[in-house]
């Protein structure tokens, strides 16, 4: 397991699709690529999907992703993508009052348990406290960083 910290954008990109019986669906998948601005995220995600498509395309969507840091898996079965919310758990030392803060990441995963596992054993190394608030599946497809 690795991960990488980035701007992240979720991109959403409809195009006929080649079916497993050779026919052509239309379909709009979501992609996640790493990116500074929203059309470097348009060229990035077209540079990308080029390989599969063989005629039109529209992108129907360019959105700022709502984490930054996203945690890759080295295991093959692993090929959905989950998106955890983290609340790290912070003493302020001049009102001792207990201060909670949310962190969303992306995690590559086989299954829903596996997801928090490797969200766990990461946060595990860490010296802040935190509690693992949710976990739940996406539609992304892919993650294309640089």
């Amino acid at each position: 397991m690795n991960s990488k910290t980035s701007d992240w954008f979720e991109t959403k990109i409809r195009y006929a699709k080649t079916q497993e019986d050779g026919s052509q669906k239309n379909v709009t998948e979501q992609y996640v690529v790493d990116a500074v601005s929203f059309s470097e995220a348009e060229e990035r995600i077209l540079d990308e999907m080029k390989v599969y498509i063989s005629g039109a395309y529209k992108i129907t969507a360019i959105a700022p992703a709502s984490y930054h840091e996203i945690f890759f898996s080295d295991d093959e079965k692993d090929d959905k993508w989950f998106k955890a919310k983290v609340e790290f758990i912070i003493i302020d030392e001049k009102t001792e009052k207990e201060k909670r803060t949310k962190t969303t990441y992306l995690v590559q995963a086989g299954s829903l348990a596996s997801a928090v596992k490797y969200i766990n054993s990461f946060m595990d190394d860490s010296m802040c406290d935190y509690t693992s608030v949710s976990a739940q599946e996406t539609k992304i497809m892919d993650v294309f960083k640089y």
